[in-house]
């Protein structure tokens, strides 16, 4: 089943396709309850990594606050235990070059795992 939820002003857009094994997550992330925002994203994460033999993490967030930086590093963990199992995993983290806290946050999570990590800057 894909995952769609839409971005609000204070909530990431977040697309899951099982088939292609990918979710992407774009905006900037500071709900008001990152636990039960993220509880969804999780459930599915962990249906379709046990599912699929390759996936892929695409990231475009320019602000996440520290309840939602918890849930990335929740992310992650499960993408590192997929990957730690045999399955092919690639995160894909993309930054506006102009923003220097992106950049750092990227690469706060970039230090955090042992799995393929691409740093994609974008020019504004």
């Amino acid at each position: 089943m894909e995952l769609n939820i839409p971005r609000t002003t204070a909530s990431p857009e977040i697309r899951g396709d099982p088939v292609a094994g990918t979710l992407a997550i774009r905006g900037e992330s500071y709900p008001e309850n990152s636990f039960d925002f993220y509880e969804p994203v999780l459930a599915w994460l962990g249906r379709t990594l046990a599912a699929v033999a390759g996936f892929r993490l695409e990231v475009s967030v320019s602000y996440m606050n520290s309840s939602s930086i918890k849930c990335m590093l929740d992310i992650l963990d499960a993408i590192g235990e997929a990957h730690a199992a045999g399955k092919q995993v690639t995160v894909v983290w993309s930054y506006e070059t102009d923003n220097p806290r992106a950049l750092d946050l990227a690469e706060e999570f970039r230090s955090e795992v042992a799995f393929p990590f691409i740093m994609n800057p974008v020019g504004s």
